[in-house]
């Protein structure tokens, strides 16, 4: 186990004793079944794109960057324009923008699929609509930015197997709508947990992503 690693484990046990409900308001991490209908695993494909929108882009940034098979994660906005693409913009929840992440991935590593796995296990909770934990409006909404007619069909199956399953207490609030263009978000917003480990909020609602992540898919989980 590498020093950061090693950190963000005595961070979130050091919560932990505190009694700090980690997820905060909605469900906790859980692990979720892989999705019944995929796409194929294929590495003559060459690195793929998905784009994921949980909340603040910080902790679902984190969490597939520690995904195997996952070669970079950028942090940005998607939904609305060019114009608007901009932090304090985007906060006013008035621009149409998610903040959102952009995935790309070693298809012969990791499936599409799995990478849906992870966002609705640990990434966030797709039961809250417009908001997850402490933030709340539209940029904060769930939602599933596809690139391709086949990523549409495996995110739909995936959510009506996981509502036919009654894997949630409450319905998914996801949204499933085709990517227009992803805009990356200011430099400081870039591998925000990595470079601030002990802030409050990555410690409060962040750093439990990856323990989660380790715990309840350790087939995915990969270190620094």
């Amino acid at each position: 186990m590498n020093a950061l690693r090693q950190r963000l484990s005595a961070l979130v046990a050091l919560v932990a004793l505190a009694g700090c409900d980690f997820a905060g308001a909605g469900n906790p991490p859980v692990a979720l079944p892989a999705p019944a209908r995929d796409l194929p695993r294929e590495a003559a494909a060459g690195p793929q794109v998905a784009v994921f929108a949980g909340g603040c882009f910080w902790g679902v940034e984190a969490v597939f960057e520690h995904v195997r098979g996952v070669r970079d994660v950028v942090s940005g906005y998607a939904g609305g324009d060019a114009a608007s693409a901009h932090y304090r913009t985007v906060a006013t929840g008035r621009t149409g923008h998610a903040e959102a992440v952009r995935v790309v991935y070693d298809p012969g590593q990791i499936s599409y699929g799995q990478l849906l796995q992870v966002f609705f296990s640990v990434a966030h909770d797709p039961t809250q609509r417009d908001r997850q934990t402490p933030d709340v409006g539209p940029q904060y909404r769930s939602q599933i930015f596809t690139t391709s007619a086949e990523q549409r069909r495996v995110a739909e199956a995936y959510i009506a197997q996981l509502t036919a399953a009654r894997a949630f207490a409450q319905p998914i609030a996801t949204r499933v709508e085709p990517l227009t263009r992803f805009y990356p978000a200011e430099a400081h917003h870039q591998d925000y947990l990595r470079r601030h480990p002990d802030a409050p909020y990555i410690v409060r609602y962040d750093a439990p992503k990856l323990v989660h992540l380790q715990q309840l898919l350790p087939a995915l989980y990969r270190g620094d």
